[in-house]
């Protein structure tokens, strides 16, 4: 589990397909801390850390993944929000993100607003009924607050420290994002098939 809070920005190093795709993800992460086997979410994936060196962690990222997400777009030197995994006491600064992407959104504009930037997202249709205004989204594995929803399109606010500290500086018109809906929105939606 994880909280939305990007804690690094990583590079991908480099890339190989071998059936499934391996990467190397370049962090600034103590990786003597890091457990051959556990999980980092990079751009909102849960992805399982198979070798590590000193300033360096490979994962593996099955065809499964490749095709729920914007990871096939990855390039040598893309760069990629990273987060650990949730440790219990841990504060839950943003809200309960799995790491399980549903599909991929796409900005369809950005604005300058002050010093904030409001981007719309546009998602397909069977995913848009998770989102509400006020509601969260993890986005590239950022947990953000939902501004507005109209049908299959919805904006968010980035304040200056969001654009500084994530990949979200980097964000133009066109690109696809990794989207995961908020997990209670989800099971909100599964109870009432059941009235």
């Amino acid at each position: 589990m994880f909280t939305g809070i990007i804690t690094d920005i990583g590079e991908v190093k480099s890339l190989e397909n071998r059936g499934d795709l391996h990467a190397r993800i370049g962090t600034s992460y103590d990786t003597s801390g890091i457990d051959m086997g556990a999980s980092i979410a990079c751009n909102g994936v849960c992805l399982t850390v198979v070798d590590l060196g000193p300033d360096w962690f490979d994962v593996v990222i099955s065809a499964e993944t490749l095709s729920k997400s914007n990871l096939q777009s990855w390039a040598q030197a893309t760069r990629v929000n990273l987060e650990r995994a949730l440790k219990v006491g841990d504060e839950l600064g943003g809200h309960i993100v799995s790491g399980h992407v549903d599909g991929v959104a796409t900005v369809v504009s950005m604005v300058d607003e002050g010093e904030s930037t409001r981007v719309t997202f546009e998602v397909p249709g069977d995913l848009a009924k998770y989102i509400a205004p006020k509601g969260s989204v993890a986005l590239n594995g950022t947990s953000l607050t939902v501004n507005e929803v109209d049908g299959c399109r919805f904006g968010v606010n980035f304040i200056p420290h969001t654009k500084e500290v994530t990949v979200w500086g980097d964000t133009t018109e066109g690109d696809r994002i990794n989207l995961e809906i908020d997990t209670l929105a989800r099971y909100v939606a599964r109870l009432r098939e059941f009235d």
